[in-house]
């Protein structure tokens, strides 16, 4: 059977289940985007793959105070990307692991580690499947990576959270609110080599489809790619959260809450922020003490 143009065109735009495909690992493993998404984690100017480098400063001083960071404290940093935090936990005397599926954007982390003589402990792993000896006192996920993950696979985390902590260990998350999800509008759009050549040095054109699922609370940005030679689909799902459903999410996986937050800098929490930064404590009961 002929496909033609019109059936080509309502597979771009056609709308699927939440989370009925997941593509993050072609994201973060091709050689070319992994490129660009580095270089976008190093550009101070954007905010697109990390924040700038004055709010993680911030944001830094904050955790530290926050949570009582000293040269006795063990953190976890998942998604850590090049370094941005887990070089400042270290520098404070911390001791310090970072966890990032990016091969690039580890050993950039491990290269700026080794110039400033700082001893921290680089894995290149899709967090999901992570296995640790070691326990910590907190773990951290940020710049919004938790809402990336599906129902199935944020409890997976969380699980892992709950074994990887030590008795009364924090984790510290932050996520998109319902806020930033009613504003989120659908589109479509198409454009010769979209986000300039991020998807390949080659020429093509990049077909953006953005949908919301008032139901779930998710959107999708789905990026249909056509190069000369081959095409491909990313597909880029966020889900967004309220105080509550945040707060299930962790308590039903052993976590007690300690304190909302509207960012990773400790603001005073607001239900117009677009994010919710959340300190959850690891449930420790009495058999366990």
């Amino acid at each position: 059977m002929e496909i033609t143009m019109f059936d080509k065109l309502k597979e771009i735009n056609s709308r699927p289940e939440p989370y009925q495909f997941y593509t993050a690992e072609e994201l973060w493993t091709d050689e070319h985007t992994s490129k660009k998404m580095l270089e976008y984690h190093l550009n101070d100017s954007v905010d697109l793959s990390s924040r700038n480098k004055d709010f993680i400063e911030h944001s830094v001083k904050w955790i530290i105070s926050f949570l009582g960071v000293d040269e006795h404290t063990s953190i976890a940093d998942f998604g850590c990307g090049p370094g941005l935090y887990t070089t400042l936990f270290a520098e404070s005397g911390a001791k310090v692991t970072g966890i990032d599926f990016s091969g690039r954007s580890i050993q950039y982390a491990q290269n700026t580690a080794d110039q400033k003589g700082l001893d921290i402990t680089y894995i290149q792993h899709n967090y999901l499947d992570f296995e640790a000896k070691q326990h910590f006192d907190l773990i951290t996920m940020i710049f919004c990576d938790f809402c990336a993950l599906s129902p199935v696979q944020r409890k997976t985390l969380l699980e892992k959270f709950q074994k990887f902590l030590k008795p009364d260990g924090a984790v510290l998350l932050d996520v998109h609110s319902l806020t930033a999800f009613n504003e989120k509008k659908e589109i479509a759009t198409y454009e010769l080599n979209q986000l300039d050549h991020f998807w390949s040095s080659d020429n093509y054109y990049g077909f953006l489809n953005s949908f919301k699922y008032d139901r779930e609370k998710v959107s999708l940005d789905k990026y249909t790619i056509i190069e000369e030679s081959r095409s491909r689909i990313i597909y880029n799902w966020l889900q967004y959260f309220n105080q509550e459903s945040l707060k299930k999410e962790l308590e039903d996986c052993g976590f007690q809450i300690e304190e909302f937050f509207s960012d990773v800098t400790g603001s005073p929490f607001s239900a117009k922020s677009p994010e919710i930064a959340v300190v959850g404590r690891k449930y420790v009961n009495s058999t366990d003490r």
